[in-house]
């Protein structure tokens, strides 16, 4: 049986500790220098297409998809390993190690993503996540859809959720209420898209930075 702590910390990934905008034009950037502009649109063409159809990004998924498109071009599988050899923890917004460490030494802390079961934890992986947060990691398809698994796993009297998107926060805010503090990171293009910010409520807490964590203390976050 886990021991129920006083407080838990889940930090979203994309955008809020790894700067994944930076790596999408990246992605795009590669897609084009190696083969070709037509190949970047289609590739990204299919991967927007199944992010409305999946609910979270898919990159290995897309790949699959166009290469059986492109099934005589033997170039295009050198793009899966770009992907998993990517260098993500050279995309860690600064301080965010900082952050996460100082958290964990008030709390626990977790991982709370949402992605696929392959590139996402690769991802958390080589980007020095999973080590830094001991494996405590959970990755989901709709994360706030799942927070009876995340109670079960990480049982707390009270939780504090730090994300760039303000729609997960508010969808965690209507399920667990006052057992729940969101803390919106303005980061990363969701964080300034008025689209993807119109109609949910605020979070309780805004921050500009990921590093401004380091200087905040427990009684910061007991507002729910």
């Amino acid at each position: 049986m886990v021991d129920t702590a006083d407080i838990t910390f889940l930090f979203d990934v994309d955008n809020t500790l790894v700067d994944n905008d930076t790596i999408q034009r990246e992605i795009r950037e590669h897609l084009e220098s190696s083969y070709g502009r037509e190949a970047r649109e289609r590739y990204w063409t299919i991967f927007e297409e199944l992010w409305g159809e999946l609910g979270y990004a898919d990159y290995l998924g897309a790949l699959e998809q166009y290469r059986s498109e492109q099934l005589h071009d033997p170039r295009i599988l050198r793009f899966a390993n770009w992907l998993v050899d990517y260098p993500f923890a050279d995309r860690l917004y600064p301080q965010a190690l900082d952050a996460v460490s100082h958290i964990k030494r008030l709390a626990p802390a977790v991982i709370l993503s949402d992605g696929d079961a392959v590139f996402q934890p690769r991802k958390i992986e080589r980007s020095g996540l999973w080590k830094e947060f001991a494996g405590n990691v959970l990755v989901y398809i709709h994360k706030e859809q799942e927070l009876d698994d995340v109670a079960h796993w990480y049982p707390a009297k009270h939780y504090v959720l730090i994300d760039d998107k303000l729609r997960i926060l508010d969808a965690v805010k209507k399920t667990w209420g006052e057992k729940v503090t969101t803390v919106f990171v303005k980061q990363g293009h969701y964080a300034f898209d008025t689209k993807a910010l119109a109609g949910y409520r605020q979070a309780d807490m805004v921050i500009e930075h990921i590093g401004v964590l380091t200087r905040l203390g427990v009684s910061d976050f007991e507002k729910g």
